[in-house]
């Protein structure tokens, strides 16, 4: 994967073209409310007209295996910043404060072992 770790089916992974690594979000299946929080440890998709790519877990939180493509929000909730910081998105305002306080070490814990992983290369 782009943040140099496996990838592991079983995780709360996705990959996002647009939402920086590291960036942990909310993502909501629009046709049956479903929500699962992810991590944006890859790159993609590739495809036209879509905006995330999840683990099969995370498919399966949100009851969209069958489907496959569905439409969803992304929300994000603790983005990491080039300075080590980490800046909340507008997914926090939609989850508990331990979700966002869990969000945010999470998303400042990646963004240290990537800067680290980088000036190991």
């Amino acid at each position: 994967m782009a943040d140099g770790n496996r990838f592991n089916p079983n995780s709360n992974v996705a990959a996002s073209m647009t939402l920086p690594l590291g960036t942990t979000a909310k993502v909501t299946n629009l046709s049956n409310g479903r929500t699962a929080t992810v991590r944006v440890e890859d790159r993609g998709p590739y495809r036209p007209g879509r905006v995330i790519d999840l683990a099969p877990k995370v498919a399966d939180q949100l009851d969209m295996k069958q489907a496959g493509v569905v439409s969803v929000t992304v929300a994000p909730i603790a983005v990491p910043q080039p300075d080590g910081a980490v800046k909340l998105g507008a997914g926090a305002a939609e989850v508990s404060p331990e979700e966002v306080a869990e969000a945010a070490e999470t998303t400042k814990s990646a963004a240290a072992r990537s800067a680290a992983s980088y000036v190991k290369r």
